[in-house]
């Protein structure tokens, strides 16, 4: 079994790229949708972040997104303290769903993979970069926010060259048809290093 790290800035397409790798039988975590489940169904991960954030972080028992991230996204620290109670948790949950899967290749997929140590799990990393013009476009899109809000959240995340200079792979994302080119060209490579 080998662990791939799937990892990106916001709007360079991560879930376009995963769909891709899942159609070649990859099977898929996904960090982030994993870290909302647990934040709301482990009592102990739920207790810290109240102690935390406050009674807010919650809404009739629903995490409170909105909120959580209007406070952490203009506060480093919190945001930081926030991570260190998540990871862990999420960590320890991808733990046991690799010891129930039996897929040749699990494609771990998180935002922050090596700013959250998740890349020393894995077995190869790779990293999705697009163009700034489609990657303001997507979120715009996506989420129904100004060009000034994705312009806010994308200053708050780690830039793409260092996440390239950790990556095994890259990917450009920027036309589907390469993409999908780009991925089957992964795809062999990880295959011939598997019958070494």
């Amino acid at each position: 079994m080998k662990i791939i790290g799937l990892t990106g800035g916001i709007g360079s397409g991560k879930t376009t790229v995963l769909k891709l790798f899942k159609k070649l039988g990859f099977e898929t975590y996904i960090a982030d949708e994993r870290a909302k489940y647990l934040m709301v169904t482990n009592k102990e991960l739920k207790a810290a972040i109240i102690n935390l954030i406050g009674p807010n972080a919650y809404k009739d028992g629903i995490l409170n997104n909105k909120y959580i991230a209007s406070l952490v996204f203009s506060d480093k620290e919190k945001l930081n303290r926030l991570n260190t109670l998540v990871h862990p948790v999420v960590k320890g949950d991808f733990k046991i769903f690799v010891s129930n899967s039996k897929a040749k290749n699990i494609l771990y997929e998180a935002a922050i993979l090596f700013e959250s140590g998740g890349n020393e799990i894995c077995d190869y990393t790779i990293t999705v970069t697009a163009d700034k013009k489609n990657r303001i476009e997507r979120i715009m899109k996506r989420d129904k926010v100004s060009k000034e809000s994705v312009l806010d959240r994308m200053q708050h995340q780690t830039n793409d060259a260092y996440k390239i200079k950790k990556s095994t792979f890259v990917i450009s994302n920027n036309n589907l048809e390469r993409t999908n080119q780009q991925v089957l060209t992964i795809f062999k490579i990880l295959e011939k290093l598997e019958n070494r």
